[in-house]
């Protein structure tokens, strides 16, 4: 494969599917059947995807020694030799310039929140990443920051309810990705990645529960709130909760009776059940907000 090849690959465009949280205000504040939402939204999808892209570049270049001792990551092109560091960071460089400059473009407001997105991965790759519990929360943010540029884009106001239910969801699966790690790596984790040092499974247990339960707590509570009720003319998106339970527990299933987990984005694509546990509550909720 070309260099160019490998630099795709680097981009990590099965990852992609993080960044459709940018499209979540255009289906809660009712304009997903609003053709110029829907052209600019997807314009900000887009444009994260070129800055996420960006960001897993900085990161495998910050952890290149580190990834060449890792089983599973000494297979990404760089840390395998495969693609050119030079050609990487020329890379990351006008793609962060690019995805900027048209994210201002697109709204000053929107521009801001990827501008913020880009500087906080960015200091994850460097720093945050090795300071216990502040990382995970950090790449919890960044799903956050993914969702309040969703709404800026179309500009609309994003619920309160949306930040704590995305927040409590993307650690969740960060948190399960820890754990999955721990365990993968067994006694030598910490020497491939330092943070894994001050992580125990039984620690992120507590955790993930702790996590698990305020994530159906709040998910339900938002459902039933008067505001929700109000904005869409229904209570019955309490009907969707079955589907959020069933999701978060195939994947704590995953995780510790499978030992997957590792990949959130490998999961949701390979595990049917969950796929179309997804697809199911993501035609629900349409049917419901749009009836």
């Amino acid at each position: 494969m070309s260099q160019f090849g490998q630099l795709f690959l680097s981009l990590r465009p099965h990852q992609w599917t993080k960044n459709l949280v940018v499209l979540a205000a255009l289906v809660f504040a009712q304009r997903l059947f609003d053709g110029p939402s829907v052209l600019v939204a997807s314009g900000a999808l887009v444009i994260f995807c070129l800055l996420s892209g960006a960001v897993y570049l900085v990161n495998d270049l910050a952890d290149l020694e580190q990834d060449r001792k890792h089983p599973v990551k000494r297979n990404r092109p760089l840390a395998a030799g495969k693609l050119s560091p030079r050609l990487a960071t020329g890379a990351a460089v006008v793609l962060v310039t690019g995805g900027l400059v048209a994210a201002y473009w697109l709204a000053p407001g929107f521009g801001v929140v990827a501008t913020i997105y880009f500087a906080t991965m960015t200091a994850y790759s460097f720093i945050l990443k090795n300071i216990v519990i502040l990382d995970v929360l950090v790449v919890a943010f960044g799903f956050v920051l993914r969702a309040v540029a969703g709404a800026l884009a179309i500009d609309v106001v994003f619920s309160n309810w949306l930040l704590i239910c995305t927040l409590l969801a993307a650690l969740f699966l960060a948190l399960a990705k820890r754990r999955q790690e721990l365990t993968l790596l067994a006694s030598g984790a910490a020497e491939h990645r330092r943070i894994l040092g001050e992580y125990s499974p039984y620690l992120l247990d507590q955790m993930i529960a702790v996590v698990t339960a305020s994530t159906l707590v709040s998910y339900a509570l938002y459902t039933l709130a008067p505001e929700t009720v109000a904005k869409f003319g229904t209570d019955r998106l309490i009907w969707t909760l079955p589907f959020v339970l069933y999701g978060i527990f195939r994947y704590l299933y995953l995780v510790h009776q499978k030992e997957e987990g590792g990949d959130p984005t490998k999961v949701l694509l390979n595990d049917r059940p969950i796929l179309v546990t997804v697809a199911l509550w993501a035609a629900t909720i349409v049917t419901l907000i749009y009836h």
